[in-house]
């Protein structure tokens, strides 16, 4: 590495964990007011573990294009995907966070990362990647309605919601790595 990309390595990873303190510091000040938000260290160590990488992708990713809609569509799909690994740890999207069919998600994010990365980050393959996290999104979400409805605290609508909220994030996500390709 040289010394201008050790210099930029350093000053993303600065930034990510600046960004990252600021964050936590929104839940350990409510915890101040509140007793409806009571996080131990591990939960701050996760969220903490989950925000750098979240902020160190983007900074990776969105530096490889100076093109608004991609650093958008970036900005979006990882968004979208803290925020499903977030809530599946919190509360699970099916059932309870205990629920193993809620690991079907772990997978479908594997998929989307595996794709962009042999697209090398590149618009059109970034496009197909994040569609494929929609699509499968959407084949978990139907698995979900089918066979897993027997779990009293997740009913038919909340499933419904929940996964189409990430499936619209994720299809507009792709739409705008579509547009970046143009």
């Amino acid at each position: 590495m040289n010394n201008f990309s050790t210099a930029l390595s350093i000053k993303a990873a600065f930034s990510a964990a600046v960004i990252t303190a600021l964050l936590l510091l929104v839940p350990l000040i409510a915890m101040q007011f509140t007793s409806q938000v009571d996080w131990n260290r591990a939960d701050f160590i996760v969220a903490g573990f989950l925000l750098f990488v979240s902020v160190m992708t983007y900074n990776v990713v969105a530096s490889k294009a100076g093109d608004v809609a991609y650093r958008a569509a970036s900005g979006i799909a990882i968004s979208a995907s803290l925020l499903l690994i977030w809530m599946n740890l919190a509360v699970g999207l099916i059932g309870s966070e205990d629920n193993p069919a809620n690991l079907m998600y772990l997978g479908e994010l594997f998929v989307g990362i595996v794709i962009a990365i042999r697209a090398r980050f590149k618009p059109l393959g970034m496009a197909v990647a994040v569609i494929a996290t929609a699509g499968m999104q959407s084949l978990i979400m139907l698995l979900a309605l089918i066979f897993v409805l027997d779990d009293a605290s997740s009913g038919s609508v909340e499933i419904l919601l929940v996964n189409s909220f990430y499936i619209a994030l994720y299809s507009a996500s792709g739409w705008l790595y579509w547009r970046a390709a143009q």
